[in-house]
């Protein structure tokens, strides 16, 4: 008997487009699910900000993405109230939203409302999500995520996923390592610098750095440290970023908080390029330690694990994100969510 199609809402952040030309890996993966599904011949309605890029019914609540507001209210609570708007010209089985604002629309609606929770779920956003109370069911994307909170209403755990054939695949690899993501102290971009100095390997760094509390960071912890072995490219471009990770020797991911998922760990992995980390957060789930990179406890464990990736096999690397991470697999797995709680709505 052939499943039941459904009719799906899908809420996207409003900060990148969808998908994102650089940096925004919600958005990306936004972009990703909705594909899949699409391809599994459900009927999708993707609502987010700018122009659509990705397949099924779009609707925007902005012609531009307000990215240069990031991290202001007004923007979020304005594509909120135009995406509620929105759904309520739709006829839906459910809606699944990313935003974070956007739960707030959930009650009274008679679709059900799924979320996926893609940042930590304590101190205040947890007391806010459970606030939101059993109307909205929550989706962890680790078990690490779920167990920081686990009386929330949690209603399944579906880890993050990559289209791995849109990542070039590369055994052979150039000698530098690799630092992909937010200039934070959360994500350790400073650790990272030490450690490959440490390993005498040169290091190239692409970070996004348009925040204030990001360039008060760089500022103060990478600016010091920057040097000929030590190349700051900036935030790249899908290609570059390509390139650069299917090239790399690792990806250095010395994170400094419980990080829930972490998209450049399945990223690099795709390209066959192992992932050096510390063991916070998501990274045990998703990086096979002495297969597919190396998990530490300390940073100064760090330089000589960067230096045994060379006997780390990049096919090993392939095949674990093509079995656990690619976008058929995750979206097979939302599917099951949507049917539970479809079931019990």
């Amino acid at each position: 008997m052939t499943a039941k199609k459904l009719r799906i809402a899908m809420v996207a952040p409003p900060w990148f487009p969808v998908p994102p030309d650089g940096y925004g890996g919600i958005e990306a993966l936004v972009a990703d699910l909705v594909s899949g599904l699409v391809d599994r011949g459900h009927d999708v309605v993707l609502i987010g900000a700018g122009k659509q890029g990705a397949p099924g019914h779009y609707l925007a609540t902005f012609e531009e993405p307000p990215t240069e507001r990031i991290g202001e209210g007004m923007p979020e609570v304005m594509h909120t109230a135009r995406a509620a708007r929105h759904l309520r010209e739709l006829t839906v089985d459910l809606v699944h939203d990313h935003s974070l604002a956007g739960p707030l629309s959930a009650e009274g609606r008679t679709a059900a409302t799924i979320v996926t929770a893609h940042g930590p779920v304590d101190g205040d956003i947890g007391e806010y999500y459970r606030d939101l109370g059993s109307g909205v069911s929550l989706v962890a994307i680790s078990d690490s995520q779920r167990s920081q909170a686990p009386d929330l209403s949690w209603v399944g755990v579906v880890p993050n996923a990559v289209d791995v054939s849109s990542y070039p695949f590369r055994a052979d690899k150039d000698d530098f390592a690799l630092f992909l993501g937010r200039c934070s102290p959360e994500k350790g971009v400073h650790l990272a610098i030490d450690a490959a100095r440490a390993a005498g390997r040169r290091l190239m760094l692409m970070m996004k750095l348009n925040e204030p509390a990001e360039q008060e960071y760089f500022d103060a912890q990478v600016r010091p440290r920057l040097g000929p072995d030590i190349e700051h490219l900036g935030e790249a471009d899908n290609d570059m970023k390509r390139e650069l990770l299917s090239t790399a020797r690792c990806v250095l991911f010395p994170i400094q908080w419980e990080e829930p998922f972490g998209l450049v760990m399945i990223e690099a992995m795709a390209c066959g390029t192992p992932v050096v980390a510390l063991g916070r957060g998501a990274v045990p789930e998703v990086v096979v330690d002495g297969v597919t990179g190396f998990v530490r406890s300390e940073a100064d464990e760090l330089p000589a694990a960067i230096e045994d990736v060379e006997r780390l096999s990049p096919a090993d690397c392939r095949e674990h994100v093509e079995r656990n991470f690619d976008i058929p697999v995750m979206t097979s797995r939302y599917e099951q969510v949507y049917r539970s709680v479809l079931e019990r709505h």
